[in-house]
This record gives C-alpha cells, sequence and structure tokens, in this order.
C-alpha cells in the first residue's frame, strides 16, 4: 500500500533543511528505500526533523519517527505536526517498559515502514553518546532481517538548546553509517555496545 504523505511534508522538509543547514553524508551505506532502523543521538527537540528530512523523499515517505508523546501532544500544532505531516509514532515516557512500550513499534514494522529511534531515551548535553536502551535490541531480535542504521547527528543541540523556543541560525550535519545486525550468539549488552560504538564512531568522520 502507498503511504498517505501530507502535501505539507515536502514544504517542511525543506524548511528544516534550511533551519538546520544541516549536510547529509551516506558512509558504507547505500542511500536507499529498504526497511530499516535508524538509530541516532539525541540532543534536542529538532533532532527526528532533522534526520527524518535529510532522508531521501522516497525513504522518507516510508519511515516514521518514534517520538515521545508528552512533549508532541502538548499543544495543538505540535500534535498535528506529528501525526499528520512527519507520521511519528508516539510512545510516553511514563508507560511501563517492555511489551506494551514496543507493541506500536513492532506494528509498523510488520506494515512495512522504517522507524527513526533514540535509544539513549533521553536528550544527552551533545559531549558523548549516553548508554542504550534495550528497545533497539528487542526490536532488531524480533526483525532479525532489518539493518539497523546508525545515525550521528552534529551541531543541533547548539541550534535548538534545551529550554530554548527558537532555532539559532548554525550549520549542523547528518550521518549515516555501516548498517548492523545482531550477530547469532551476541547478548543484549554486547550488541547494544555494539551499536552505540557504531554510531560513536560516525562523529570523527
Amino acid at each position: 500500500m502507498t503511504p498517505q504523505v501530507h502535501p505539507c511534508a515536502g514544504l517542511l522538509a525543506s524548511l528544516a533543511k534550511l533551519i538546520t543547514g544541516a549536510n547529509s553524508r551516506w558512509i558504507d551505506c547505500p542511500a536507499d528505500p529498504r526497511q530499516r532502523l535508524y538509530f541516532a543521538n539525541h540532543t534536542s527537540h529538532l533532532d527526528f526533523v532533522a534526520l527524518w528530512a535529510a532522508l531521501p523523499e522516497p525513504i522518507r515517505v516510508q519511515t516514521r519517527p518514534v517520538a515521545a508523546r508528552e512533549y508532541w501532544m502538548r499543544n495543538g500544532m505540535r500534535s498535528f505536526l506529528a501525526t499528520n505531516v512527519f507520521q511519528s509514532v508516539l510512545v510516553s515516557r511514563t508507560e511501563a517498559a517492555g511489551r506494551n512500550l514496543l507493541s506500536p513499534l513492532l506494528d509498523e514494522l510488520e506494515r512495512g515502514s522504517s522507524l527513526i529511534l533514540f535509544p539513549e531515551g533521553t536528550r544527552g548535553n551533545g559531549d558523548e553518546v549516553g548508554e542504550f536502551k534495550s528497545g533497539l535490541y528487542h526490536l532488531c531480535r524480533s526483525n532479525p532481517d532489518i539493518e539497523a542504521v546508525p545515525v550521528y547527528l552534529e551541531n543541533l543541540n547548539r541550534i535548538l538548546p534545551k529550554g530554548e523556543f527558537l532555532p539559532v541560525p548554525l550549520l549542523s550535519r547528518v550521518t549515516f553509517g555501516p548498517p548492523i545486525r545482531p550477530q547469532v550468539d551476541e547478548g543484549k549488552s554486547e550488541f547494544l555496545e555494539r551499536a552505540r560504538g557504531a554510531l560513536c564512531r560516525l562523529k570523527d568522520l
């Protein structure tokens, strides 16, 4: 089934690129529309918008950001953008962990969507990537044929710092790295550390 794309999506993607000044790089990772889990560092509310906008349109139309319900449902404009334009999968930070939290994400993967994830679970200060929560591991284990692609977002914490409402015009960069999958005998901790390492390595490329 062809995804239903809001008429404003292309305009919003162009506006996001203009605001963030984002330059995209794909390193050992072809930019094609195969189903994937894009996982990135998290330092700003602009993160998922910048990553979503950096995807070529054929990929973007089938890719759904995973975002915090508490932030994006706070007012009517945010709610409209999240649900109608970005077509986000909204999850609650206060919901109990486990299958209930992952169910809407697993449902989207079953429908053939790609997802944008932030496995740190909360925003960092931009100096280093925090420890990963277990959700990425469980999604990859449940869908072993789907590639997990690390994406390093640079400078977005300075463009829209925590607590600010207006972005500062600075340049940023979105770097897509080589895809990974869980190895046969790899445990949760080992996989999450390997995924975090794959993401951190993109910072210096």
